[in-house]
């Protein structure tokens, strides 16, 4: 298993509402060239955790981070004009994204949970502070 050192939000940066899944961020991301869906999870609107990249192959999410780093991404992240940032988290999607990091935070006590906006300051992303969700 590789060494675990950072957590990282992300935000799909859809609408509010939208009915992404995973296996649609991972032909998105195929069509890009990537080998594989960037994150390791990705929390559609329902609340489902969608297992994405194995947590043993490094993820393709956030520059700089992604060889020590677990990326979970939740579908939203954009008002209903899509331009403007919001936290469109629905509460399924946050009862699953704290049950999930509180699962990983076990698994990995000494990484630290960000949102990928704390690691590049030019996003908006995951459009909430993070460190407060645990």
């Amino acid at each position: 298993m590789r060494t675990i050192t950072l957590i990282i939000v992300h935000c799909s940066a859809n609408v509010e509402g939208s009915v992404l899944r995973m296996a649609d961020i991972r032909a998105w991301h195929l069509r890009k060239g990537w080998k594989d869906c960037g994150y390791h999870y990705v929390i559609p609107t329902d609340g489902t955790i969608e297992k994405a990249r194995p947590l043993e192959i490094p993820g393709a999410h956030c520059v700089n981070h992604n060889r020590h780093s677990i990326g979970i991404c939740y579908i939203g992240g954009l008002a209903a004009d899509g331009r403007t940032p919001k936290d469109t988290r629905t509460p399924a999607q946050r009862k699953a994204l704290k049950e999930l990091l509180q699962q990983l935070h076990r698994q990995f006590p000494n990484a630290l949970i960000l949102g990928h906006r704390d690691l590049n300051p030019n996003k908006a992303c995951p459009c909430y502070d993070v460190t407060y969700t645990i």
